[in-house]
């Protein structure tokens, strides 16, 4: 229980923080450069809060990652996601009693063609989820600086492609704002596309980092 709770809490401060901060910036106040700069750094700090616990996965697509690279078992992979979504609905939750008339609680939008958004959100869950393979021993993160590499990605990921398909990344980030406002257009990009990049991250960490993802199954493959 506490690996799930320390899942549902930290899904919750991502969500509670990053949309929280989308909505701020609503009529400019936060820019650009703060809430993507929001997004990284409360990954951060969960990972350094809740990482030892239950790995700071925060994510579905990450969950889902490291089930395919056998780094966790099966049987946490449901109650992970389920608690994962429980936390980001809690805090878009909060958000609408905080905010009632805003449109979509920083639900995430493509800004232009579904497909495009699409292809980018597979790409950036694919460069993420590489990095918290590499940073990663088991399904947790591990080291002074795995927290500020995986940080650092968000952020950056966020600065180029947030205004371009949300940069998402995160099925329970985009699932909760958008059944809370209502806003279910477009959600099927944000559910599917990050769980295709993390299965992608999978299978080039064998080739780019083998000792890592040998580990726990890969290793017959590998060789």
């Amino acid at each position: 229980m506490r690996k799930l709770a320390a899942e549902a809490f930290g899904t919750f401060a991502l969500v509670f923080a990053g949309t929280g901060a989308l909505i701020a910036n609503h009529q400019g106040a936060v820019s650009h450069v703060g809430v993507s700069l929001t997004f990284g750094l409360v990954v951060l700090a969960m990972i350094y809060a809740v990482g030892d616990v239950s790995g700071a996965h925060l994510n579905p697509a990450v969950t889902l990652g490291f089930f395919a690279a056998r780094r966790l078992p099966r049987h946490w992979v449901l109650p992970y996601i389920l608690s994962q979504c429980v936390g980001a609905l809690a805090a878009s939750g909060v958000l609408r009693l905080l905010f009632q008339n805003h449109p979509n609680l920083g639900a995430t939008l493509p800004a232009g063609a579904a497909l495009q958004s699409f292809i980018l959100e597979v790409l950036l869950t694919w460069l993420l989820m590489f990095v918290i393979l590499s940073v990663s021993i088991g399904p947790k993160e591990k080291g002074v600086l795995a927290g500020i590499a995986v940080g650092a990605v968000i952020a950056f990921e966020a600065l180029f492609a947030g205004p371009i398909s949300g940069a998402s990344m995160n099925p329970a980030r985009s699932l909760a704002p958008a059944l809370v406002s209502g806003r279910l257009d477009s959600l099927w990009i944000y559910l599917t596309a990050p769980v295709l990049g993390a299965v992608l991250a999978v299978f080039t960490c064998r080739c780019v980092q083998e000792r890592p993802c040998c580990r726990g199954g890969f290793k017959e493959q590998c060789a």
